[in-house]
Parts: structure tokens; C-alpha cells; sequence
């Protein structure tokens, strides 16, 4: 890996356009392999970008995507990127039982370790779906080795997010008694909501006036936060998948596709970038001591 370390985390969660859960429920997953696949040449339109830039990041990778373009994920750790999971087949964790959960988390890790040669510590859930009636997935990640996750978003649900939960790097005690460390995705505090400034579809979706004073304010609280986008959101020209979603779901997908490497030009000048495990070691938390199958102990300072 790279020795890149900035203030903020970058992430990209690798998946392709038509397995986002926008589509999952009209798009059966016995047609996914009649899509034309783009996330081979997205994916590495985003590490030309941060080439330019010299920033390192973070890839949490589908285990079905690695296990399709295994090159692809070869070229993402041989650039000097962390890889992470991002589960096995992009099923939500409400989807899952949890032995199909633990057997995805360990399946998509094994596949990522053996094309990386990487210790594959972060996971992030499908549609960030670890909230509280699913912090049990959590035990799961401590049992199929992994350091640290980035799953939580502590905004009020309708479709994910625990309001409550510490917008800081912190441990969560899981249901079972284990620890394990949580990067939670970044939000900041407006007419006294949390309101999420992270990326993805609000990078998109809001003016880019909003994205500017939400970084500042994340940087003047003196702690760090965490961008992530996908693939198909570089990607304007990607097949048509309307027909398989509302009207809704099609407006959150495809606005503003041609505004987001403008935006990710300016936002990658203006602010510093790393990886995961990187901002996680400087905020004092050494990765190197936890253990690949128990729960991670107290941050070790550096």
C-alpha cells in the first residue's frame, strides 16, 4: 500500500449500476448477467482521477464483482489502494439470515485477500444497511475477521441510519459483547438535524455550494470525515435501467452523472484524502495490533 495519509477518508463502493438496491426490486438477479458490465471501466476512470491527484483510497469490492474481474481489483491494490468488502452479492443485511450473512462476509474477504495479498480489515454494508435491528451483522464481522466497518450512518432512517449513534470514530459494543470500530459516514449538523454531506446521490443530487460548506464545517470541528461515491456515478453514458424503478428511484440515479468528475476535480483540490485504514491510524487507532479473528482492544495512541 501507499504511504499517502490525508485528513479525510475517500472510499469508493465498487459495484456495478444495475446491482444498486434502486433496481434490485424489478431487476431480477438471474438477469444481471445480460447487463452490459461498466464497472471494469469506471472504476478505472476513478483511479486515473486519483492518480492525478496523488490521493490514495479505499475500495470496498462486491465479492460477485472480484470474482468477475479479478484484474480489476489487482490493478486497485497494485495502484497502492486499501481494499475493503463490500459484501459478497449486494443483499442487504435485512435480506439475510445471519449465517448467510457470516458466510458472505467471510466469502467476499477471502476472495479479496487472495487477489490483493492484502489483510482485508474494512467491510461496508450493502445500502448501508447496519442499523439497530441489524447490529447484529457486527458479531458476524468480528467472526469473519475484520478490524473495522463503515456501515453506520447516524441520520433518521427511512431507509437507513441510527440517529443516535456517535458521528465519530468510536468502538461498538456488539449484541454479543465484541468490539469492533466503527467509521461512521460523515453528516453535519444543520437547524439541528444530522444531515449527510458523505457523497454519493447528495454529492449529486444538492448544489455544490452545499458539498463546500458542509466540508468546511466538517473540518472546523477538528475530526475526520468520510466521501464515497460508486462507479456508475462517473458514468453518464450507462445503460438504461428506468424502466425498472419509480420515478423517484430514476431521478436519484441518473442526476447529475455528467456534474460529478467536475465536482470530484474540485473536491479533491480543495480538501486532503487517504485511506480508511490511513485516517484511522493517524486519529491514534493501530490496525497492525488487532487480531484477524477477535475483537479489535483499545486504540493504541501513535
Amino acid at each position: 500500500m501507499g504511504t499517502s495519509t490525508g485528513r479525510h477518508a475517500f472510499t469508493v463502493d465498487v459495484e456495478d449500476y444495475y446491482q444498486v438496491l434502486n433496481f434490485q426490486r424489478r431487476l431480477p438477479r438471474a438477469s444481471w448477467s445480460e447487463q452490459q458490465p461498466r464497472v471494469d471501466r469506471n472504476t478505472r476512470v476513478i483511479l486515473d482521477l486519483l492518480d492525478r491527484h496523488n490521493i490514495r483510497a479505499t475500495f470496498f469490492v462486491l465479492g460477485c464483482v472480484a470474482e468477475e474481474h479479478p484484474d480489476l481489483v489487482r490493478e486497485i491494490a497494485r495502484r497502492g489502494h486499501e481494499v475493503g468488502s463490500h459484501g459478497q452479492s449486494h443483499t442487504p443485511l435485512t435480506a439475510l439470515s445471519r449465517r448467510q450473512f457470516l458466510d458472505e462476509a467471510r466469502q467476499s474477504r477471502m476472495v479479496l485477500q487472495d487477489l490483493t495479498g492484502q489483510p482485508i480489515q474494512g467491510f461496508r454494508a450493502p445500502s448501508f444497511s447496519i442499523f439497530e435491528a441489524t447490529l447484529w451483522g457486527l458479531d458476524g464481522l468480528l467472526e469473519a475477521g475484520y478490524v473495522y466497518d463503515s456501515s453506520v450512518f447516524p441520520i433518521r432512517p427511512p431507509d437507513y441510519g441510527i440517529p443516535s449513534a456517535n458521528p465519530r470514530i468510536h468502538f461498538i459494543e456488539t449484541p454479543q459483547g465484541g468490539r469492533i470500530l466503527e467509521f461512521p459516514m460523515t453528516t453535519v449538523t444543520w437547524m439541528g438535524r444530522s444531515v449527510p454531506i458523505s457523497g454519493g446521490g447528495y454529492f449529486r443530487l444538492f448544489p455544490y455550494s452545499v458539498t463546500k460548506w458542509g466540508w468546511r464545517r466538517i473540518e472546523s470541528r477538528g475530526y475526520p470525515g468520510v466521501f464515497y461515491l460508486h462507479p456508475w456515478e462517473v458514468d453518464p453514458e450507462q445503460p438504461n435501467l428506468r424502466p425498472y424503478t419509480s420515478k423517484l428511484g430514476a431521478f436519484r440515479h441518473y442526476t447529475g452523472l455528467r456534474q460529478t468528475l467536475p465536482r470530484l476535480e474540485r473536491l479533491l483540490t480543495a480538501h486532503r484524502f487517504g485511506t480508511m485504514a490511513s485516517v484511522l491510524e493517524q486519529e491514534g487507532f493501530d490496525l497492525s495490533t488487532a487480531s484477524a479473528s477477535e475483537p479489535v482492544g483499545q486504540p493504541q495512541p501513535k
